[in-house]
């Protein structure tokens, strides 16, 4: 049974090396399993989040022998209650921050290309080109501009049904002046 005594029968006291090795490895041999064994049961049966409480747990077991009562027995009791606070703080901690996410799902989003862009707007701008001055200028009013119908048509100083009109022929316009440019629907 590991007390708060090294293995030698002196006070534990760290820095003597071989000493510190075998401490740390008869609190592994005496605790690890029985240790694993409840957190398992704490962290929903996730193996390696179990095995890294128990590896922190036993770590800060020999941090702290020297404050730990060797008449108390084992250290078992002291090893749970230590489990189980860094479960409890890992929790807290994770509900605390932003849930992580896998950075790989980000690699299949195409990022837009400004270049793409600026040839789309180039190839748009060469095909409102190509309209009518009258049908140019119900699309920059309505498309452009974000105006409604009769929005455009005080703008032009037209009937708004003369707006809706040249909307319509001048949309059936851009799309084939675009799909000659080789931009498909």
């Amino acid at each position: 049974m590991v007390t708060g005594k090294h293995p030698a029968g002196g006070p534990a006291a760290h820095g003597t090396g071989a000493a510190d090795e075998e401490l740390m490895r008869a609190l592994y041999r005496e605790h690890a399993g029985p240790l694993l064994g409840f957190v398992l049961h704490l962290v929903a049966g996730d193996r390696q989040r179990a095995e890294d409480v128990v590896q922190e747990t036993l770590l800060r077991a020999w941090r702290n022998l020297d404050r730990l009562d060797p008449a108390a027995g084992s250290l078992r009791p002291w090893l749970v209650t230590v489990a189980r606070r860094i479960v409890i703080d890992d929790h807290r901690s994770a509900l605390a921050r932003p849930r992580e996410v896998d950075a790989a799902a980000l690699e299949l989003v195409p990022a837009e290309d400004e270049l793409d862009r600026t040839l789309r707007m180039m190839t748009v701008a060469d095909a409102l080109g190509d309209l009518s001055p009258a049908h140019r200028e119900v699309i920059v009013e309505t498309y452009l501009k974000g105006r409604t119908a009769n929005e455009a048509a005080t703008a032009l100083g037209i009937p708004a049904g003369t707006v809706r009109s040249r909307v319509f022929y001048a949309l059936r316009s851009l799309r084939l002046a675009l799909e000659e440019r080789g931009v498909t629907s």
